[in-house]
């Protein structure tokens, strides 16, 4: 019988690939996963994605608009992985932060792109914007800013940080 080799605790740090870390990050991201979302681009500290327009995603079936939630979903997790694109060393971030402007609602039938930007990495948070649209950024659906604990306990023994009870 063979031995498994065990999961990385990051799974998505095994590979040397911005693009394959970040599409790995959205493999293991369970709401990733469900709105569908697709990684199309990768730079440092930046990132481009897609969410397919699909019924199971319609927030309002009198106008077929996706629901403000994909959108969050989708601008959340597209900021996370700009955040995640920006490290030397890959490790994972939290939401501690995130504030969405809706600007319009997105149209019935159309994909919805987002663009991501991680304009300041710090030891322990990143910050980073991100715009949802159709065609253009020029016409965006939503805007965020958001803010990500970066895991400072890489390679710890869980709960290291942990506070002693006291006797």
């Amino acid at each position: 019988m063979s031995e498994e080799t065990p999961a990385p605790s990051v799974p998505y740090a095994a590979s040397d690939d911005p693009l394959e870390r970040v599409r790995a990050m959205i493999r293991f991201t369970p709401q990733a996963k469900a709105i569908g979302l697709e990684v199309t681009r990768i730079e440092p500290a930046r990132v481009w994605g897609r969410v397919p327009y699909r019924p199971d995603l319609i927030g309002d079936p009198e106008s077929g608009v996706i629901a403000g939630g994909v959108i969050t979903t989708f601008l959340d997790t597209i900021c996370g992985t700009a955040a995640v694109a920006a490290m030397e060393h890959p490790t994972t971030v939290a939401t501690i932060d995130l504030r969405i402007d809706y600007m319009r609602a997105a149209e019935p039938g159309r994909d919805v792109l987002a663009e991501a930007h991680c304009y300041k990495l710090g030891r322990s948070i990143a910050f980073v914007r991100a715009v949802a649209y159709e065609d253009t950024s020029d016409n965006p659906i939503a805007h965020v800013a958001c803010a990500f604990m970066i895991n400072s306990s890489e390679g710890r023994k869980m709960y290291a940080n942990m506070r002693k009870k006291k006797s």
